[in-house]
């Protein structure tokens, strides 16, 4: 049997909390190079790489981010164990592990997410923003208890998962005023020749997009193209170019980033789900944020 060397552990714990060797050896009081040592014995065991080097700093990779999230249980759950046996109250978070598909927009998260955090005020939340195949591997782990996508699970899935629908909204178009001024007259059609900025290509709402267009014989020119949503509208915000977003984050959309709504596209429409292992939803977290984003996001 392979016995797992906590010391190591910790060492490990505080160097990926503290980001540098040099601080975790201040606060351990240990020799630079015992950590160091240490650390490598560690990764031997594991057999993976647990940082990589960023300037004089330290980053997790993929397997340290792993550890780290382990680590901090183990160690949670010890002076949970001290508290039990002293006396003093002991009282766990739930906590709620979600992904979110870089492709979903990060205002429609929240607004998918903060009704749990309402409902159970001592929820520990934590988000991870990936790929949806680095999510989908997490998921199948039991690292994650749900994924936020703009798409359903996709076929050939190897682990038994669930699609939970969300909601569907319309997609409006979204100016800074000088812009919105300009467009609104005869909009959609003003679209031809004016400057949009798309997603990537290659996401489900570029495609939409491409298509939609395409089928009404509109060229927008293409001022830019982006991975992060949020960037993207900032950019809308300093005027670069006219934008689609889901309708039903339109007064969001508005108020944050002092964007005009031009109007809906006609016959265009994105769709969210939550995907979990649980057929039927048991998490009171996950139950919550299914239920508010169908009767009051998309409702």
């Amino acid at each position: 049997m392979e016995w797992l060397n906590y010391h190591h552990l910790l060492y490990f714990h505080v160097t990926a909390r503290e980001g540098s060797i040099a601080r975790a050896s201040s606060i351990l009081r240990l020799a630079q190079p015992t950590i160091s040592a240490q650390l490598k014995a560690l990764e031997d065991q594991l057999g993976a790489k647990l940082f990589a080097r960023s300037g004089r700093g330290l980053v997790l990779t993929e397997t340290g981010r792993t550890a780290y999230q382990y680590a901090q249980e183990i160690f949670s759950l010890g002076r949970e164990l001290q508290d039990s046996l002293a006396g003093r109250p002991v009282s766990r978070p739930l906590r709620l592990a979600v992904g979110v598909s870089e492709l979903v927009p990060k205002l429609l998260a929240y607004r998918i997410l903060a009704p749990a955090q309402r409902a159970i005020p001592e929820l520990q939340l934590v988000c991870r923003e990936n790929r949806m195949e680095i999510l989908l591997q997490e998921l199948a782990q039991s690292h994650l208890d749900l994924i936020l996508s703009d798409a359903p699970l996709p076929p050939g899935f190897p682990v038994r998962a669930f699609n939970h629908h969300l909601g569907t909204s319309t997609l409006s178009v979204f100016a800074a005023p000088p812009l919105a001024r300009r467009l609104r007259k005869n909009f959609p059609a003003s679209l031809n020749k004016a400057p949009f900025l798309f997603p990537l290509a290659g996401s489900i709402l570029r495609r939409n997009l491409d298509q939609w267009f395409n089928a009404n014989e509109l060229s927008p020119v293409i001022a830019g193209e982006f991975q992060d949503s949020a960037l993207l509208k900032v950019f809308a915000q300093a005027g670069v170019g006219a934008f689609a977003s889901p309708t039903a984050l339109r007064e969001d959309i508005q108020s944050r980033y002092q964007v005009h709504c031009l109007g809906e596209l006609p016959g265009l429409s994105e769709t969210y789900y939550a995907i979990s292992l649980e057929r039927r939803v048991k998490h009171p977290a996950v139950v919550t944020i299914c239920a508010t984003a169908r009767e009051e996001l998309f409702g």
